[in-house]
């Protein structure tokens, strides 16, 4: 202790100097020659007041939302405008978010703390940070950091809070003209501009897996200025030159026609028809072809034709009509791109990373087909059936609230680690090789046996399904030993047409499926769950206000019923002679709807029966419930249903009115509120009671923090997407059922979300934050 007071003694002067001398705060302001010499000034004159090894200024960035580190005294200098962490990660994180000083004596075992290799932070143990606030604002994390462990002392915390308040007004100061450059600044003015202005790393959101490394896919803005620019280039293009690029066209559509074919035997190779039939039409290239002929040169012919027909498809008043506009558009680029070849051969990189801030399922198809490797998604929720598609394409899909990925140049090479949510721009040779010897010992780690049955501890059987949005993932699942398919999503070959497909159509996509299952197996069939966030752009879907709560799904399919019959007949033929059957029909409201769709299925049974038409005639027919509607007759449904299964997404979704990938309610969005709780536990004890199988297929079930409590209510079967199994069953087989049924009385009894919380916390296997904390 008196050691502690001597070392204190020492420290004070130097201390009250900082906090006196004006006049070495005014020298560092007005000298230096820029606004980057004042900040590394101001670490300097922290460091040499507190004897810190380290002093750095972290500024958080508007436009990003995440904190930057400015300026550095002791870290690596090619670190600053590099590192950068969010609000609530890593130490400099938590220090902003919680708007406290936070002091460690080791900073390497905090649970909290985050290593960036590029910040050279090894030596250095000690770490105290104040938060940086100009006002109510909070503006940035003043941090210094020293060799020797528990160097930093209360008197460190009054100092340095001290400082960051003298410094603070200059600081806002320097940070505000630095947005405005930042902002004024555009792609192209600094040829520098990677490095410069945009950081190395972000942190993002997603609910999958994979690793893509690539250049950007230009925005459909940037891509769609070859048709408007004039041609400067003083190349004189030919006829010849013009059906060269129509050939160069024609063979780049052919052979993603193909691929895309072999890897998507739903797409039934339709998915660059309207392109193909354009190349065809005399009006369209025949048209161009002759404005050359005519004299005008085959760029400007292009353009006009390709324009002309985009405005004739915009003007539609349907949907479907418009949705051509962007065929014709993709086409008129193509053209053009290859025809600029002609001369000066060369690869047309188009990039292999689309960021967009918006998605439709039928696009991840289409860029996939166009070699699309990786999607970055600048809004939107981890759990949209966009990163359901995501996960099933094996595309890596990672969701960033960061408007700078909209400004970084086509030229930019991202890596995507879906697995941590992380994005690297411009990473280095050392990193990219990292990350690759990663995903080999990933790719291993997937490919280990699986048991082919699941118990828990105490030896209570729970069945792993399947979640199958494309035929392509049967394999995994039956790999990975899954029992079954519990969930089979019909609405993707519905996304990649250009009309409803036929019933002949769906027959061989349904017989592809039952063909590809172990026989004996339960194989669930969902009916079309069309609307909502799935647009079916060829319906002609009027603009609903709130799509969520309009006509989808089995409303969508009783009042359009010859859909709706074409598809039950193709399900029933295709799956004449297998045994287990199952349709479920999706978002069921009422015992009426169930009843009216139960009696459509009896019609097609009969009139196939009539026909002499092979067929299976008794599949068990059962609802998925995702509607808290259901709750009031669960027991009535439970008598005249085969089987349940709980659509979690949308179950919370509507119980707690929350708009899961709505950003601004995510925090009212929470599986285990007590209403949430409840609801799914007298679905359990309704089914059991009847003694029906109740399953549960929505993101819940594949999430290690959850399963306990799912487990302890009484579900004994699991559908997840592949990928997820080994996980599941880990996480199921270190659970105790007894133990879980515990843990799940007690949430039961639960009436607040705070208490519910807290017992959440507190569940089954629960990890410590030094576990769930990445490794440094």
């Amino acid at each position: 202790m008196e050691q502690l007071k001597e070392s204190i003694n020492r420290k004070e002067p130097d201390h009250l100097n900082l906090l006196f001398d004006m006049g070495e705060l005014a020298s560092i302001i007005t000298s230096g020659s820029d606004i980057e010499a004042f900040l590394t000034g101001a670490t300097e004159l922290v460091a040499k007041h507190l004897k810190a090894h380290v002093c750095s200024i972290y500024l958080f960035d508007s436009r990003s939302k995440a904190l930057v580190l400015r300026a550095t005294r002791g870290l690596k200098p090619e670190a600053v405008n590099r590192v950068r962490m969010l609000p609530g990660e890593g130490l400099v994180g938590q220090c902003f978010s919680q708007d406290r000083i936070l002091r460690v004596g080791n900073a390497r075992t905090s649970p909290g703390f985050k290593y960036f290799d590029n910040a050279g932070e090894e030596p250095f143990n000690s770490f105290l940070c104040v938060p940086i606030r100009r006002g109510v604002v909070k503006i940035g994390v003043l941090v210094v950091q020293q060799r020797q462990m528990d160097h930093f002392t209360l008197l460190d915390e009054r100092a340095l809070r001290t400082a960051a308040t003298q410094l603070a007004g200059a600081i806002e100061n320097a940070r505000l003209l630095m947005a405005l450059a930042s902002e004024s600044d555009t792609p192209g003015d600094d040829p520098d501009i990677t490095s410069n202005k945009f950081p190395a790393f972000i942190k993002g959101k997603s609910n999958g897996s994979g690793m893509a490394i690539g250049t950007i896919r230009p925005s459909r803005r940037r891509r769609k200025a070859i048709l408007l620019e004039e041609d400067t280039s003083n190349i004189t293009y030919s006829l010849a030159d013009f059906q060269t690029a129509v050939e160069k066209t024609i063979d780049e559509l052919k052979d993603l026609q193909d691929k895309f074919a072999a890897s998507l035997p739903e797409s039934e190779s339709l998915i660059f028809t309207a392109h193909f039939m354009m190349l065809k039409d005399k009006n369209f290239t025949g048209k161009m072809k002759s404005l050359v002929e005519q004299g005008l040169s085959p760029v400007a012919a292009i353009q006009q034709v390709t324009q002309k027909y985009i405005k004739v498809f915009s003007d539609s008043p349907h949907a479907y009509m418009q949705e051509k506009a962007v065929d014709v558009e993709d086409l008129g680029i193509r053209l053009l791109s290859h025809l600029k070849t002609v001369h000066a051969p060369r690869a047309v990189d188009r990039g292999t990373i689309f960021v967009t801030q918006d998605i439709y399922p039928s696009d991840m198809l289409k860029l996939t087909a166009d070699g699309i490797r990786g999607i970055v998604l600048v809004s939107g929720g981890v759990t949209s059936h966009v990163a359901i598609l995501a996960r099933s394409l094996s595309i890596p899909l990672i969701i960033a609230d960061d408007p700078v990925f909209l400004d970084l140049p086509d030229t930019t090479r991202l890596l995507l680690d879906a697995g941590q949510g992380n994005i690297y721009i411009n990473p280095d040779d050392n990193t990219l090789s990292i990350f690759k010897a990663n995903q080999e010992v990933e790719n291993r780690a997937k490919a280990r046996q699986m048991k082919p049955v699941t118990y828990t501890l105490d030896n209570r059987r729970i069945r792993l399904l399947a979640n199958i949005n494309l035929l392509s993932e049967i394999d995994m699942a039956r790999e990975l030993k899954a029992e079954g398919i519990g969930l089979y999503r019909t609405e993707f070959p519905f996304l990649i047409r250009s009309g409803f497909p036929s019933e002949d159509e769906q027959y061989l996509i349904y017989k592809g499926l039952f063909d590809k299952t172990e026989p004996g197996t339960v194989t669930t069939v969902r009916t079309l769950d069309a609307g909502g966030e799935k647009v079916i752009k060829h319906a002609d879907f009027i603009q609903e206000a709130n799509p969520a709560l309009g006509l989808r799904s089995i409303r969508f399919s009783l009042k359009y019923r010859q859909i709706f019959q074409t598809q039950i007949k193709a399900i029933l033929r295709a799956a004449h002679g297998r045994e287990k059957v199952r349709l479920m029909f999706p978002l069921i409201c009422s015992i009426d709807e169930f009843l009216e769709a139960k009696q459509i299925v009896a019609q097609c049974v009969r009139q196939m029966e009539i026909e002499g038409v092979s067929h299976k005639n008794d599949p068990e027919l059962g609802l998925m419930i995702e509607l808290p509607s259901v709750l009031a007759t669960i027991d009535e449904f439970a008598e005249l249903t085969d089987f349940f299964a709980i659509g979690t997404n949308d179950f919370i979704q509507y119980m707690l009115g929350a708009d899961r990938s709505n950003k601004l309610v995510a925090d009212h969005y929470i599986p285990y509120h007590p209403a949430v709780n409840r609801g799914i536990a007298k679905i359990a004890e309704a089914a059991t009671g009847h003694g029906i199988d109740v399953s549960v297929c929505g993101e819940m079930a594949h999430d290690p923090d959850h399963i306990p409590f799912l487990i302890g209510v009484g579900i004994t079967t699991l559908s997840v997407d592949p990928k997820f199994l080994p996980r599941v069953q880990t996480a199921v087989m270190e659970t105790r059922f007894s133990t879980a049924r515990d843990y799940a009385r007690r949430l039961l009894d639960q009436t607040r979300v705070k208490d519910a919380a807290d017992v959440f916390n507190t569940r089954p296997g629960k990890c410590s934050p030094a576990e769930k904390q990445p490794s440094s």
